[in-house]
């Protein structure tokens, strides 16, 4: 049996100090996560990050850099996540836009407000990615080569 990890992507907005996360409910329930979700058939990388961030926050991402690779097993259930997090920035907001299946609101958060949320966290990816675009990570979106 071939074994595939689920691939997704995430946004990591940061506007005068504080971060674009949304709320949404899942199965563990409601949770905070950076807008994210999984790569459609046909679809780039970039063009994911992009749609996802737009349909879960109603804002037009423009993707930057990207802060990194993630790999992340659900430690309940049998799933492996693979996530390309991009650094970017946003515009365009649409506040009439209805958001996404599952997603209640967006939040701007200080990173002491996301570290206190630590336990509402949809995955350990939020705090992770916040902390490495603190630190400086970030690599350039040619290392990604879609043929």
């Amino acid at each position: 049996m071939i074994w595939k990890p689920n691939t997704t992507v995430a946004a990591i907005v940061e506007h005068n100090g504080l971060f674009l996360l949304v709320e949404e409910e899942t199965a563990e329930g409601i949770r905070l996560n950076q807008p994210a979700g999984h790569v459609e058939k046909g679809e780039s990388l970039l063009e994911a990050v992009v749609r996802e961030t737009r349909e879960e926050s109603a804002y037009r991402f423009t993707p930057q850099h990207l802060l990194g690779i993630y790999h992340w097993r659900h430690p309940l259930k049998d799933i492996t996540y693979l996530r390309f997090a991009f650094i970017g920035k946003v515009d365009d907001h649409r506040p009439t836009q209805a958001l996404d299946d599952g997603i209640l609101r967006t939040l701007w958060l200080s990173p002491e407000e996301i570290r206190a949320s630590h336990a509402q966290h949809r995955s350990p990816q939020v705090l992770t990615c916040i902390e490495h675009y603190l630190a400086g990570q970030h690599f350039p979106l040619n290392v990604i080569t879609h043929l």
